[in-house]
């Protein structure tokens, strides 16, 4: 069970918010989750990631706590793998140019796992500052083996690309990615907490996909939230969610020609899965530390 993300604003002069995420795995893994990421943006000034999160794993029987796990690097690493797996699906197989906006933590394995998928002829990356770009593409490039170019504005960076990851940090809604520039068959990505993209982007989609209808319909924040307040995004006009094209449930691309959306907000069930693995890690490595409670 995934229960639809809530928000924790502290408000005044502070820019960010918490997400909290929640959710019940049963069976073999058995856990209960609550994660709470803390999302804000000007963390760079004081030398802080923009996102730190922490992930609790609860007995759903008892409620008794099981672990407390730092979920900062979880959080990157499980954001790139749903990116990775809908382009496992969804973009052209011939896919060879990537545009990545935007140098969070979790941009760094959207880029890994997609190169990983498609060996990219050309990797061009942008962020709003130049520092964190450089930066980014230096890691990109040591640890790819290969070139990765940096972008000084959005549009060179997107134009002609077979695939777009839109993963920047804005401080208020702005719409710096133009519809005009996606060019037919791509696949895009926008999952920015504050919205990107033109209200005209679903316009010239051949489908969209969600990770999870329920979480993507509902709270302020994400990158498809003034389509949905628009009527432009709905169950109606949705394609699928991801997990009905993994079973084979809902067709995926059809041809070269489609250009498609993905729009992906975060699940607890997978933060259930990754953490889990990485409790069991650690039990056979002998490492962590145990707390007393009650």
């Amino acid at each position: 069970m995934n229960e639809p993300r809530t928000h924790l604003i502290p408000g005044g002069q502070i820019n960010g918010h918490f997400n909290v995420l929640r959710g019940v795995l049963k069976g073999d893994i058995g856990y209960a989750v609550v994660k709470v990421v803390g999302d804000f943006v000007e963390n760079y000034r004081n030398g802080l990631p923009s996102e730190l999160a922490i992930l609790n794993l609860l007995d759903p029987a008892t409620g008794v706590p099981k672990a407390i796990l730092d979920a900062s690097a979880i959080t990157d690493m499980r954001t790139g793998v749903v990116t990775a797996i809908g382009a496992k699906y969804l973009p052209r197989s011939d896919s060879k140019v990537l545009a990545h906006i935007g140098a969070r933590g979790t941009a760094y394995w959207n880029v890994r796992l997609l190169d990983h998928l498609f060996d990219f002829e050309e990797i061009r990356v942008h962020s709003r500052r130049e520092d964190s770009r450089q930066a980014f593409a230096e890691r990109l490039s040591r640890d790819l083996g290969k070139t990765v170019t940096v972008t000084h504005d959005w549009e060179s960076a997107v134009r002609e690309a077979d695939i777009v990851v839109e993963a920047s940090r804005l401080n208020q809604p702005e719409p710096l990615l133009h519809t005009e520039w996606i060019k037919q068959g791509a696949f895009v990505v926008p999952y920015g907490t504050m919205s990107a993209v033109q209200l005209s982007l679903t316009d010239i989609m051949s489908k969209v996909v969600v990770d999870d209808w329920g979480q993507c319909k509902s709270g302020i924040f994400g990158s498809l939230r003034a389509h949905i307040e628009a009527g432009k995004l709905s169950e109606t006009t949705l394609h699928a969610e991801l997990g009905q094209i993994v079973a084979g449930l809902k067709d995926g691309r059809h041809s070269p020609e489609e250009t498609i959306l993905f729009w992906h907000r975060g699940l607890s069930l997978s933060d259930i899965a990754l953490g889990h693995a990485l409790l069991e890690k650690a039990h056979r490595l002998g490492i962590g530390q145990r707390l007393r409670f009650a």
